[in-house]
């Protein structure tokens, strides 16, 4: 689906739920082709550019809401344009259809066809004929005949709740914008169901061009009445949506008839048995997931036993290592302690021993300087006594004398 494009001019909506901002505008799209000539000098090209803006230049005081090429090729441009209403496509075409283009550099006259885009939308006749003709169908049975709308182009934020912190369409905002046409017997979102991918091998989640995200749904009515009235309404009709400050983006979103059975009795009771087969499956995955990482994280448990265990290991034997290296240390300086002790123990034995030596020599001074002093005071006694007997000796004779 296209990308969602502004608004100006709303004057031409028809209301399709005003309390969640959602309307339908008629399409007001046209095709516009243009027959390029032959071109004669080789190196020599038209530029689309200048062919799209002499289009925009023909519709006088107009302008397009977008005008785009939709093909390229030697022979001719097709453009796609799109006005604001249905209104202005008339004028649009009588300024452009059947009119000519000069361009610059060029002699040739390039002619310009104009009509009214051919929207692709069922008619009552095919669907009426396809289940009329359809030999697995039974128009008695609900989604088995015309029914069912099969929607897709939904942007997701205009059908999601208010006030829900969610951008993911609502099945109760669905059935709130549709029951305007009848009474709704149910609805299906596909992208809403998880399981939906693995079932269909379909991927549900589309992003339109700008990054808007779209989903399908399939909205089936309990009358055919109700069925008719929605197919009509949204005929040649895009979606509007007109936020709280009034301004207004509406895109094209594709309608058809489901003819696919999708929301039958027998469908809808498929999936379910298909659903609760895939939750059994997701439930056994999810056990055997859970097995896994328990025995995983048994592993890494006991892996991380087994590291604190080497750790221990390591840290013990970095320890021992340590503590034999600070054994060696103190060995070594007990016995250096122990040299140190021994060398000064014998250099104070050696002190000792010299200063005994020394004592010993004083000692032996001492008693020979005693024994001189008595040696000398022994021969000075004896001296004396020696002097006092000359003495007697020389005065004897003459005591003899006088005797």
């Amino acid at each position: 689906m296209a990308a969602a494009t502004i608004v100006h001019d709303t004057s031409e909506a028809v209301e399709l739920c005003a309390p969640c901002g959602l309307y339908l505008k008629p399409i007001t799209k046209m095709t516009i082709s243009v027959a390029l000539p032959q071109l004669k000098q080789p190196g020599k090209s038209i530029s689309n550019w200048e062919v799209m803006e002499r289009l925009k230049g023909m519709v006088q005081t107009h302008q397009f809401s977008t005008l785009r090429i939709s093909k390229s090729t030697m022979d001719f441009i097709r453009f796609e344009g799109e006005v604001e209403n249905k209104s202005l496509v008339k004028s649009f075409l009588a300024c452009l259809d059947g009119k000519t283009i000069k361009l610059s550099g060029f002699s040739d006259i390039l002619k310009v066809r104009a009509a009214e885009y051919k929207i692709d939308f069922p008619t009552r006749h095919d669907w009426d004929s396809f289940f009329r003709d359809a030999k697995d169908m039974n128009e008695t049975l609900p989604g088995e005949r015309p029914d069912t709308i099969h929607l897709e182009g939904l942007p997701c934020k205009w059908f999601a709740a208010k006030d829900s912190g969610s951008e993911k369409p609502s099945e109760e905002v669905l059935t709130k914008v549709f029951q305007k046409f009848g009474e709704i017997r149910n609805v299906d979102i596909p992208m809403l169901d998880p399981y939906r991918e693995e079932m269909t091998g379909r991927n549900f989640h589309t992003f339109s061009f700008g990054g808007h995200l779209n989903f399908e749904a399939y909205v089936q009515y309990r009358e055919y009445a109700g069925f008719i009235k929605a197919m009509n309404a949204l005929r040649g009709m895009k979606l509007m949506f007109k936020g709280d400050d009034g301004k207004a983006v509406a895109c094209n979103i594709k309608v058809s008839f489901d003819s696919t059975k999708h929301l039958s009795d027998a469908s809808i009771k498929k999936r379910q048995l298909e659903r609760q087969k895939l939750q059994e499956l997701e439930k056994q995955r999810e056990e055997q997931k859970r097995r896994e990482k328990e025995a995983e994280e048994k592993q890494r448990e006991e892996e991380r036993k087994q590291r604190e265990l080497e750790e221990y290991e390591r840290e013990r034997k970095r320890e021992e290592k340590l503590r034999k290296r600070e054994q060696k240390q103190k060995d070594r300086e007990v016995r250096r302690n122990k040299k140190q002790l021994e060398k000064l123990q014998a250099e104070e034995q050696k002190k000792l021993q010299e200063k005994i030596k020394l004592e010993e020599r004083k000692l032996l001074l001492a008693q020979r300087n005693l024994q001189s002093i008595r040696l000398i005071a022994e021969l000075l006694s004896r001296a004396k006594e020696f002097y006092f007997l000359t003495i007697i000796l020389r005065t004897a004779p003459s005591r003899l004398g006088r005797n």
